[in-house]
């Protein structure tokens, strides 16, 4: 016979699953899971392929077996085992080095979680989905599905021991070290509260920048310091060719890309110029972060910034 003090206690927890969990959606910062699976998979599939790299091998012991964070990262990232296999072939040693890194993942979840408690303070409806590890095929370090976040901890190999002569001068620039994992979630973690897409030019920088400016909120950091370092040094001269740009829909030079002479997505810092000077003039900065998460008119936002007025 169940007693009416375990009826009660099974009533609390149930009560406080369900403020946590509005419509299946997790409000506590602190239940979130890590999901490391995929990588296990990975070093599975690895030692049966090797060295030959066979993507039969590749697709049966990884693909098939793959997380729903795996098959969320599939599309325009890994797309199939082939793929995959043709990049594991190609940097060889840059994988083998990242085996003794992906254990450190795990080391990353008290940070990850604290992070996380202060993006619910900014936040306070904030909701907070797993966390997929996985490896691609090193062109993407997260995204975001329906399923949660999804982290391609495969760009997180930077170490002093890192193999370098088989990465191109786009890694080089692009790879961080595993203990800069929980920024990039938190920045993917502020995707995953955006009510909008990106489009044109000015709105794919604030979506970006958005993420890279709540993410150093909550976590003391943004992703993208070679950006702001040469943006910042220049960005009178940067802002009037934004201007120019910024309602075409190409966003060569600006984001997901670079031009010659200067450092990768600086999109992310021009968007990121945009919503702090938004967020510094705001009275109420609860509201702000509300309203940079909801944005609906992108040139009423530009506008109400009061960013192009530092170049009138």
């Amino acid at each position: 016979m169940t007693s009416l003090k375990s009826t009660s206690t099974l009533i609390l927890l149930l009560s406080i699953l369900t403020l946590n969990n509005v419509d299946g959606q997790n409000k506590d910062p602190n239940s979130i899971q890590l999901i490391t699976s995929d990588i296990d998979n990975f070093w599975i599939a690895w030692d049966k392929a090797s060295p030959e790299f066979d993507p039969d091998i590749i697709k049966e012991y990884y693909i098939k077996k793959g997380s729903k964070g795996l098959k969320g990262f599939m599309s325009g990232r890994i797309k199939n085992a082939e793929n995959l296999t043709y990049y594991i072939k190609k940097r060889p040693k840059y994988y083998a080095s990242l085996r003794e890194l992906t254990p450190k993942i795990a080391e990353q979840e008290k940070s990850i979680k604290s992070y996380l408690v202060k993006m619910k303070e900014l936040y306070p409806d904030a909701i907070f989905p797993d966390v997929y590890f996985v490896i691609g095929a090193m062109n993407s370090g997260g995204t975001t599905s329906k399923h949660g976040l999804i982290i391609g901890a495969d760009m997180y190999g930077l170490s002093p021991n890192t193999p370098k002569d088989e990465l191109t001068k786009w890694h080089l620039s692009v790879l961080k070290r595993m203990d800069e994992i929980p920024h990039i979630v938190v920045h993917e973690l502020v995707h995953f509260q955006q009510k909008y897409d990106g489009g044109n030019l000015l709105k794919a920088s604030i979506k970006e920048g958005a993420a890279d400016f709540i993410a150093e909120l909550a976590s003391g950091k943004h992703i993208n310091d070679l950006a702001h370092e040469f943006g910042n040094a220049r960005e009178e001269e940067l802002w009037n060719e934004f201007k120019e740009r910024m309602n075409e829909k190409n966003y060569a030079g600006w984001l997901y890309s670079s031009q010659k002479g200067r450092p990768n997505d600086l999109g992310y810092w021009m968007g990121y110029k945009i919503v702090k000077s938004y967020y510094d003039n705001a009275e109420d900065k609860k509201r702000a972060i509300e309203d940079i998460l909801t944005i609906k008119d992108f040139e009423a936002f530009l506008k109400a910034s009061g960013y192009p007025e530092k170049f009138d």
